[in-house]
């Protein structure tokens, strides 16, 4: 069963860590598993002045840890729509999947999300999240 908890700072410094690179990772989408490639984490500035809730939907504080990563699977796209803040007021929450060690003990992780924005080429998808909180067991 996994427990809930705000953000784990300890943790996120380890999955922000460059020498982590190869760290597999996996995206859940729609009920489907997709493996999620060349994730970053980041803590960086959002496009707010203060903290708001934006558009009465979701909350934004000044800054954010932010993941970016790739999909390679193109069957996604279709459900991306749904999933997306922005236009939509109701969206949902994507799960990242993914382990670590810490104190020699291998811990799951679920990183929550909310998708922010998504970019396609020919052969994969960008997708940029911001994290929202996390659970792990």
């Amino acid at each position: 069963m996994l427990s809930v908890l705000t953000i784990d700072l300890d943790i996120l410094k380890i999955l922000e860590d460059e020498k982590n690179l190869n760290r597999k990772y996996i995206i859940n989408i729609a009920d489907s598993d997709y493996a999620f490639e060349e994730v970053s984490i980041k803590h960086s500035p959002t496009p707010v002045n203060s903290p708001t809730t934006r558009g009465g939907v979701y909350f934004s504080d000044k800054f954010a840890y932010k993941v970016h990563g790739t999909i390679q699977d193109l069957s996604v796209v279709p459900n991306l729509s749904k999933m997306m803040l922005g236009p939509n007021t109701s969206f949902e929450e994507v799960k990242i999947l993914t382990q670590i060690r810490k104190n020699e003990v291998d811990t799951n992780i679920t990183l929550v999300a909310n998708l922010i924005n998504s970019v396609q080429t020919p052969d994969k998808i960008e997708l940029y999240l911001i994290l929202v909180n996390m659970k792990f067991d």
